[in-house]
């Protein structure tokens, strides 16, 4: 019989097609927001009190959040800037890869037509031990699974 060995999940890198400065840009501490559902549209009936009818309507995804450490020179924070500042969108494909212990793909995302939409710097605070932490968070159109 077969043993099968689940990838880990703290092993993993994000790549932005054409977005960010090399290397420092695709490393993250945290990756979040792998969601997708289908929504729900409710139709009453006349006639028919009982319940109503439940009906598949379109996928929904829920927005990817990354964290990461505060870096001074990044690709990445320059394209947030010119979402914000600008108002200026340059969609790009994300792609999020799961990696096994030889640092070999194990499985991976492909965010389609990703944007800004938040970046945050967590608290800054004294008394604590701890990194500065930017979270970024992107809108996307949908996302496939491109590598089991």
């Amino acid at each position: 019989m077969a043993t099968y060995n689940p990838p880990v999940s703290f092993h993993f890198k994000v790549e932005f097609q054409g977005v960010g400065k090399g290397d420092a840009d695709t490393r993250f501490q945290e990756v979040s927001g792998l969601t997708a559902e289908v929504a729900i549209e409710e139709l009453p009936v006349g006639g028919e009190n009982r319940f109503t009818y439940r009906l598949p309507s379109r996928a929904k995804y829920g927005n990817l959040v990354l964290k990461r450490g505060v870096l001074g020179d990044s690709g990445l924070i320059d394209w947030f800037r010119h979402a914000i500042e600008d108002f200026s969108f340059t969609p790009v494909d994300v792609h999020v890869s799961l990696l096994n212990e030889k640092h070999e793909v194990s499985s991976s995302w492909t965010f389609i037509g990703a944007y800004p939409v938040k970046w945050a710097i967590a608290d800054l605070k004294s008394m604590d031990n701890a990194l500065a932490v930017e979270t970024i968070e992107l809108a996307y159109q949908y996302y496939r699974r491109t590598r089991n």
